[in-house]
């Protein structure tokens, strides 16, 4: 089954408790510390727009590559809302293609995960290098391993909301430190006869330590520059459960 086909219409409803504007925040102060005020900037996985509508409110020229058609409808449709000059490309983050650089990538909300095999991750990160220009800076984040093992794994989540309710089953396995999750979702169709429809999705998303990330941003060609817990702004730990991870484009004239 796909992932984010029936979601995408629900994905915003059930993310609202996100701090995109703080992650914004964390994002452009990151920038500016290594002197990107302005420029164009590429948000990897953009999902349905929130982080790219954001640095785009703060003055980057952004581009938003996902390859799921369903976030990016949602997402073409906050861009008319907001009439920022966004350009979206439907392409998979393991083979994107840009029509130049960029000053910096961007990737958040756990993007990273959803590349399951190390050798197509090492792809993701020789393509940003490529694309970047020279001194460009990628900023990511990911779910540790620590993350699914410890606090994920093996755990059921449900919600319910007036519109939609959704049923989140996780299965994590130790040896391919993949995690499963059966997503089933109800989404009302009628609200006059309260009729729902009930989607069924399957996702998969690999848990990486910091060291499996920096070994591969060094066999990439990237420069690793930082790690930061994502909900302190601290220098990552052993607990954190989702990082920040700054690198900086090598190889290129400067």
């Amino acid at each position: 089954m796909d992932a984010y086909t029936g979601f995408a219409e629900v994905y915003d409803t059930f993310m609202d408790n996100v701090p995109y504007e703080d992650w914004a925040d964390r994002l452009e102060k990151l920038l500016e510390e290594y002197g990107i005020n302005d420029g164009l900037v590429l948000d990897l996985g953009c999902g349905t727009g929130n982080m790219t509508e954001s640095l785009a409110k703060r003055g980057y020229d952004m581009i938003g590559v996902d390859g799921a058609p369903e976030m990016l409808e949602i997402a073409a449709r906050k861009r008319e809302e907001s009439g920022h000059d966004i350009l979206y490309l439907s392409q998979d983050m393991r083979e994107f293609e840009l029509y130049g650089t960029v000053r910096a990538v961007v990737s958040v909300c756990d993007c990273i995960n959803y590349v399951t095999e190390e050798e197509d991750l090492l792809r993701v990160f020789r393509l940003v290098n490529n694309y970047l220009d020279p001194g460009g800076v990628f900023l990511f984040d990911f779910n540790t391993r620590y993350k699914y093992e410890h606090i994920l794994g093996s755990r059921t989540f449900a919600e319910s909301r007036d519109a939609c309710s959704f049923i989140w089953d996780n299965y994590y396995d130790a040896d391919d430190r993949v995690n499963e999750y059966e997503l089933t979702l109800f989404i009302r169709e009628d609200a006059k006869e309260e009729r729902y429809r009930k989607y069924q999705e399957v996702h998969y998303q690999k848990g990486y330590t910091l060291e499996e990330i920096k070994e591969l941003i060094g066999k990439s060609g990237l420069e690793f520059l930082g790690a930061y817990d994502s909900y302190t702004g601290k220098i990552a730990g052993a607990d954190s459960e989702r990082i920040l991870v700054a690198a900086r484009e090598q190889g290129k004239d400067r």
